[in-house]
């Protein structure tokens, strides 16, 4: 009984910081998913250098320099600039816009690998190209993409753990908290691991069960 409360002793707090994970998790996927779909279509669609050169500028700086760098940048940076952002606000915009560099390239990915005769067909019947690409191109995009879609928004959970560092009190910040008060590193940590299990695992299956649906011809 007294190894029970012991557990629990730890692992309420660890549930509870999992709500700020959660939290983070879907702020940074609906930030990420939006702004990488625009960005994509932006850039599939017009051509011009005016348009594409800064996208691909913003897509090279958020992929090619290192995650806590940029949490750093609009936690601290600018805060050292009178903007000061909330550690989960800050959270939630870094990782949405990391993740939007990232899902630019799978959506733009997506586009392209359509054949550009169904965007033809679809004007040609009087659509304009918004709806064809509403009606037409979007739907057959969103089923391409699922996949590395679904595989991001696992990893998602996964990376709001760089958030401890500007002090977002999701759950590998109070683990280590916990451990810094109570020296107990296996049973927090250990407990800490089943919780992301526990958030991952299921988001997995489902992934897998839509990936599955979507495959399945209408």
């Amino acid at each position: 009984m007294n190894g029970l409360l012991h557990v629990l002793e730890f692992a309420v707090p660890l549930v509870e910081a999992a709500g700020i994970t959660i939290i983070v998790s879907i702020g940074a996927f609906f930030v990420a998913v939006t702004m990488g779909l625009g960005l994509a279509s932006l850039r599939h669609f017009y051509t011009t250098p005016v348009i594409r050169w800064p996208i691909q500028a913003y897509v090279e700086l958020f992929r090619n320099i290192p995650s806590l760098t940029h949490l750093f940048i609009l936690f601290y940076g600018l805060a050292y600039l009178g903007l000061r952002l909330g550690s989960i606000t800050a959270a939630i915009l870094g990782l949405g816009l990391i993740g939007a560099a990232s899902l630019s390239e799978t959506f733009r990915a997506g586009f392209e690998s359509l054949h550009h005769g169904q965007r033809e067909a679809a004007l040609a019947v009087g659509m304009s190209p918004f709806i064809a690409f509403r009606e037409v191109i979007l739907p057959q995009t969103w089923r391409i993409t699922l996949p590395p879609i679904g595989n991001y928004a696992v990893q998602l959970i996964k990376d709001t753990s760089l958030v401890a560092a500007i002090a977002a009190p999701e759950i590998m910040f109070t683990a280590r908290n916990l451990v810094v008060n109570t020296f107990e590193t296996t049973l927090v940590y250990t407990l800490a691991a089943v919780i992301y299990l526990a958030l991952c695992l299921p988001l997995s299956r489902t992934v897998r069960y839509l990936e599955t649906r979507a495959a399945t011809p209408r």
